[in-house]
């Protein structure tokens, strides 16, 4: 090999996305939402950890065509990775310095306060490009979104200019439709909007999309659904909240063989086996004193690898098809779990951190329940640097 010649060499852990799970999950969602809605897909924090550039082709294999971001960054990853007839749109910060790139780009991008729309104007007559603008509205849930008080004059000045400001959009964000107990303020956020939607029709000018529906709204709230809905956790495979799944099962008769599949498996090695004495200690400090004489796996990846350090003493990782249960404090870059009770265990296999393997399986379930992080926490902490593989 040449001295300067590049080799890849391996990681520490690796994960895998099923392509048939999410063909499901798309499936499951555009007959929840019907053929006419379009769906936006939401990849914003790496696509959920799942990875933006291999997510993305697998979501245009299914038929996506239009991708949102949380940030024109992000937006630059898709669109490397993206087909031409595919659309993105910013929902979140686009500095005044990228405006331009946007522009240039089709990239669509959320306006949610009426200064903004004088730059745009500008940055569009400077490229002789139109400017492909969302308007977010405030309903209630007090992030992003113009006040009603600017909106009337937003209008008129993008009908004023719309030779380079298309109304793409008129949007709004729910606080909380996951939960049934917010749907009063979800009703109220859905009047506001509507009132908006009057505004637009008094100027008789309208948005190509109407969009309010997140996964949570879009699954429960078919009075939502209106041209676009914007799907993030639900195309992944996790149900936004116990609630909306529960709501499921009663319109679907308690069937809960035809819903959403885990694209998502993580999976690593082993890399020593020791033996440890009774009365010994394992890893740092005193967190876990051996009570007999124990067969040990050090497994190669931590916290700084997105493996939370709340596990120690509490998780399980799955080798040879069972349980084997961690102990001592999970280190930064290692962690060392039971094997005692598992026969016929050798360096180098392989070891499941989430996912199937044999009869069992280790859910993000088992990480949120302990360590009070929710399914989106978990999955977007983790380093965009594991590698993603794309599998049936």
């Amino acid at each position: 090999m040449e001295r300067n010649e590049k080799r890849m060499v391996r990681h520490s852990s690796r994960i895998y996305l099923s392509q048939s799970a999410l063909t499901n999950n798309f499936n499951f969602i555009r007959k929840k939402v019907g053929r006419d809605v379009r769906i936006t897909s939401v990849v914003k924090a790496n696509a959920y950890g799942h990875g933006i550039t291999d997510f993305v082709p697998m979501a245009e294999a299914c038929g996506i065509r239009h991708f949102a971001t949380a940030s024109a960054f992000e937006a630059e990853e898709v669109l490397e990775c993206c087909r031409k007839d595919s659309g993105i749109m910013i929902m979140g910060i686009l500095y005044e310095e990228d405006i331009e790139w946007a522009i240039e780009n089709d990239i669509e991008f959320y306006v949610f306060n009426y200064d903004r729309l004088p730059k745009a104007l500008g940055s569009a007559k400077k490229l002789n490009k139109k400017a492909f603008i969302h308007i977010e509205v405030e309903t209630g849930a007090n992030r992003t979104g113009m006040q009603k008080e600017e909106f009337p004059k937003a209008m008129s000045f993008m009908k004023k200019n719309e030779e380079y400001l298309q109304f793409e959009g008129l949007c709004t964000h729910f606080g909380g439709a996951e939960s049934l107990s917010n749907q009063f303020k979800i009703n109220a956020q859905h009047k506001r909007f509507k009132d908006f939607l009057k505004v637009c029709k008094e100027k008789k000018f309208l948005p190509h999309y109407r969009h309010i529906a997140c996964s949570a709204a879009a699954l429960v709230y078919p009075d939502t659904l209106y041209d676009m809905v914007r799907i993030g956790v639900a195309q992944y495979g996790f149900w936004p909240s116990p609630d909306t799944y529960f709501m499921h099962l009663q319109e679907s008769g308690g069937n809960g063989s035809t819903t959403l599949k885990r694209l998502f498996s993580w999976k690593t090695d082993i890399m020593d086996i020791r033996h440890v004495d009774e009365g010994e200690f394992i890893g740092y400090g005193t967190a876990y004193q051996a009570t007999r004489n124990m067969k040990i796996a050090v497994l190669p990846l931590g916290y700084s690898n997105g493996y939370p350090r709340a596990m120690s003493n509490r998780g399980h990782v799955l080798i040879g098809g069972k349980k084997a249960p961690i102990v001592g404090l999970i280190n930064m870059n290692l962690f060392m779990v039971d094997i005692s009770h598992i026969s016929n265990v050798s360096v180098g296999d392989e070891v499941v951190l989430i996912g199937r393997q044999k009869n069992n399986t280790i859910n993000i379930s088992s990480f949120t329940n302990f360590t009070q992080l929710l399914n989106n926490e978990m999955l977007s902490r983790l380093p965009a640097a594991i590698p993603r593989k794309t599998v049936r």
